[in-house]
């Protein structure tokens, strides 16, 4: 598991360390039951609050990437193709549509926003 922290990200550290980790996932770089450092040792590791860990972890199980044994820790979910690509385009979708609402505000047409994600493609 490779992770990088940016302190001069404008993302929480949480966020950063649930993207990281599940594309990761998503890549297939963690495979299925992959135990995951426990969070007091993945926060001494990463020099962040274990708080922040935790709330990375529960993201990853809340969005079915996770899932924890008491006493064991956490592993990464046995996943289907099928559910990689249906979490995947989840998360897709959730990122668009927020960053949709920003270039309309901006008054950008579509057109132009096609234009705009090829040339940064």
């Amino acid at each position: 598991m490779n992770i990088i922290i940016s302190n001069t990200s404008d993302k929480p550290i949480y966020q950063q360390l649930f993207e990281q980790i599940s594309g990761q996932i998503i890549k297939g770089e963690l495979p299925s039951n992959y135990s995951l450092p426990a969070i007091r040792t993945a926060a001494k590791e990463l020099r962040i609050s274990i708080i922040t860990v935790k709330k990375a972890w529960e993201e990853l199980e809340r969005h079915g990437f996770i899932y924890t044994m008491a006493g064991k820790g956490c592993f990464v979910a046995d996943l289907s193709k099928g559910e990689v690509t249906s979490l995947r385009n989840e998360m897709v979708n959730e990122k668009m549509e927020k960053d949709m609402e920003y270039y309309k505000e901006l008054g950008l047409e579509l057109n132009e926003i096609v234009d705009l994600i090829k040339k940064h493609y």
